[in-house]
């Protein structure tokens, strides 16, 4: 609060709240990792279809375990809307279990159950997770630098 310079008025000042980063950026970037991985997956998928076309549904089952985690980690971690710093915190590790679970039980059911190769499986599952390291990488590169202020 200030005063004015005549009559000793106060004069309230207008202050703009800043954030990094808010809720829907969040979305896009974890949209956008999904879909680093699913492109991951689908060129494992064509590399491994050269070995045959087992090898090529082993792959797109590893690599889809990985993206239906990461899309399930996603809902849960940002599904609930704006919310305090507990739940929200409390949210990204239960959409990180989640995330763990899914890959498990997919990669559970590729090898044990469908009893598809093996290599291909974790092959796949790889590359998807060396997606969302190239996708963060890559959005944290295009991200401007901030400029602070003692203001």
């Amino acid at each position: 609060m200030r005063f004015a310079h005549s009559g000793l008025r106060p004069q309230v000042e207008s202050r703009v709240l800043r954030v990094l980063n808010s809720a829907a950026a969040g979305r896009r970037l974890a949209l956008r990792v999904v879909a680093f991985q699913a492109i991951a997956t689908l060129a494992t998928a064509l590399a491994c279809l050269f070995t045959g076309p087992d090898a090529a549904l082993a792959a797109l089952a590893g690599g889809g375990s990985m993206t239906l985690g990461s899309l399930a980690a996603a809902w849960g971690a940002f599904g609930g809307g704006v919310s305090g710093a507990g739940t929200a915190l409390g949210r990204l590790l239960l959409g990180t279990a989640v995330k763990w679970l899914v890959v498990a039980v997919g990669l559970y059911l590729a090898m044990a159950v469908w009893r598809l190769p093996a290599m291909p499986v974790l092959a796949g599952a790889a590359m998807a997770a060396a997606a969302l390291l190239v996708s963060m990488k890559s959005t944290a590169t295009k991200q401007p630098a901030m400029k602070r202020t003692n203001a």
